[in-house]
């Protein structure tokens, strides 16, 4: 039978999991309406999506909700959430679904970069090597110089950056803050900034794709619950691995909605970043448990 703390653990494993297929899910989605509507149209349903649930969920409980003592952390965090949905997005009209996540999930290693930078954790020779290693691997699936290379790809890397930026913000709040607070924020800079730019851009949504516009902005909600969740019931380090997971999903999604099927090299590239993101995690796994934290 499991301890209470094991099945907390379990529940943060499966909540997280869920998050990454319903992330994934979305950018497929994102991915088919891109080819048909400009991108800023669909960031704007992610955002707007949101924002509109939030309201609804909480109800009469929005002023004490929208009270925050971190406006302007909230407001930088916000605006790294849409750098990270924007670059990605953007991305997905040039690259494969997989190659884009692959890239993308280079953040845990710029996580561990940007903790020893701004928030003063100590950056060891081992946290170097496993940086250089994903970075490596990054630019195995860019291919800078060859012909399969297009600028298109440094747009996950700049989605990665600003997710790692807004993972870092969101550790600097804390746990003073409610879900739901972060969850309103988080969403309401990109459908503000997306709103101003839409009337030059807007192109009439067909009949038959209200509902995929509609979807990915309901994706996008319930994944974020998922993972503020998952990292209220787990810690950072248990779950870091399992992140790896949406590289496979995304792939799945690539070869079943679009037959994108990436190459031996892709797969090498992110088997690399893979293997130093569990390299990371199992460094600092044996440094707690050393010190018996």
């Amino acid at each position: 039978m499991q301890s209470p703390t094991e099945a907390a653990t379990s529940r943060g494993i499966l909540l997280l999991l869920s998050s990454l297929l319903l992330f994934t899910a979305m950018d497929a989605l994102a991915k088919g309406l891109i080819q048909t509507y400009p991108t800023t149209q669909v960031i704007w349903a992610r955002f707007a999506g949101q924002v509109l649930l939030v309201l609804l969920l909480v109800n009469r409980r929005l002023p004490v909700v929208a009270r925050t003592r971190h406006p302007w952390l909230h407001l930088l965090r916000s605006a790294a959430q849409m750098g990270a949905t924007a670059f990605f997005f953007l991305s997905l009209a040039h690259i494969g679904l997989a190659e884009a996540t692959a890239l993308a999930d280079i953040n845990p290693v710029l996580i561990t970069l940007g903790a020893a930078v701004f928030l003063g954790e100590r950056l060891g020779p081992r946290r170097i090597a496993g940086v250089l290693a994903a970075m490596a691997g990054a630019m195995i699936i860019i291919r800078p110089g060859a012909d399969v290379f297009t600028p298109a790809a440094l747009l996950p890397l700049g989605c990665a950056l600003c997710y790692a930026a807004a993972a870092l913000l969101t550790r600097k709040v804390g746990m003073t803050e409610s879900p739901w607070t972060s969850m309103l924020y988080g969403a309401l800079f990109g459908m503000v900034v997306t709103t101003f730019l839409l009337p030059g851009l807007w192109q009439p949504v067909a009949p038959g794709d209200l509902w995929v516009f509609a979807t990915i902005g309901c994706l996008g909600t319930a994944a974020q619950i998922c993972l503020i969740r998952a990292f209220s019931m787990a810690e950072a380090s248990v779950l870091a691995p399992f992140g790896y997971v949406g590289i496979l999903l995304a792939t799945f999604w690539g070869i079943v909605l679009f037959d994108e099927w990436p190459d031996s090299l892709t797969l090498v590239g992110a088997a690399i970043i893979v293997a130093s993101g569990l390299y990371i995690w199992h460094r600092e796994t044996q440094l707690r448990r050393r010190s018996g934290s």
